[in-house]
């Protein structure tokens, strides 16, 4: 999905990704990543995604980037939080108390930019993806996070059925990704009940990745 169809997504309210609670393999398995309060977790194409909020109400500092100005305003606003705004480079960053979104394209984002991360939280990103992008995307991320642990969350079916997004990745390309970088554990694969939109099977699975 290139970056003006996923800002008309938003635009048209065409946006069947997003989910109305917090997704339940976040709050089963965030402690995997070890972190200690106040740790900084990077969502990226973050949208408004009630992760967001959990992630906060636990303790921890969230930095997200977004193309969507409008998901960032609503993210905003479904949180209670007047946001400062100010430009860092090419972005536009949106802040509140430990809360940063960064509105703007996550290619353009450095690490210079973002500053420390402490972990990924990637739910929406990599799945959304074509293949070509994916292999930039998972080289960007691992360079400007500096290698933080992910808790990575993917899709497995015939991709046959559905052009996508949300892509398919299965095992192996998980692994070409990121098995330089990092131990790599699948911490849950299950059926997602009637499958995803054009298909009837469908997996959903959870991915910890670590140094």
């Amino acid at each position: 999905m290139n970056i003006e169809s996923w800002k008309q997504a938003w635009e048209t309210n065409n946006i069947g990704f997003h989910k109305g609670t917090p997704h339940p393999q976040l709050v089963k398995y965030f402690t995997k990543l070890n972190l200690i309060p106040d740790s900084r977790v990077f969502l990226p194409l973050c949208g408004k995604t009630l992760d967001i909020a959990w992630l906060l109400s636990q303790g921890y500092q969230v930095m997200g980037v977004e193309v969507s100005q409008l998901a960032i305003d609503q993210l905003f606003q479904e949180l209670g939080i007047e946001p400062s705004i100010s430009e860092n480079g090419k972005f536009i960053c949106y802040s509140g108390k430990n809360i940063r979104i960064y509105n703007g394209d996550v290619f353009d984002l450095s690490r210079e930019v973002l500053g420390e991360v402490n972990a990924i939280y990637d739910r929406a990103a990599l799945v959304a993806l074509p293949r070509d992008l994916r292999i930039k995307y998972t080289k960007h991320l691992i360079q400007i996070s500096e290698s933080a642990p992910q808790l990575v969350i993917t899709f497995e079916y015939d991709q046959s059925m559905k052009t996508g997004p949300p892509f398919s990745l299965d095992a192996a390309e998980i692994n070409s990704h990121y098995n330089e970088t990092y131990d790599l554990k699948l911490l849950e694969s299950y059926p997602l009940p009637g499958g995803l939109r054009g298909t009837k099977v469908a997996n959903e699975n959870i991915w910890l990745l670590k140094k």
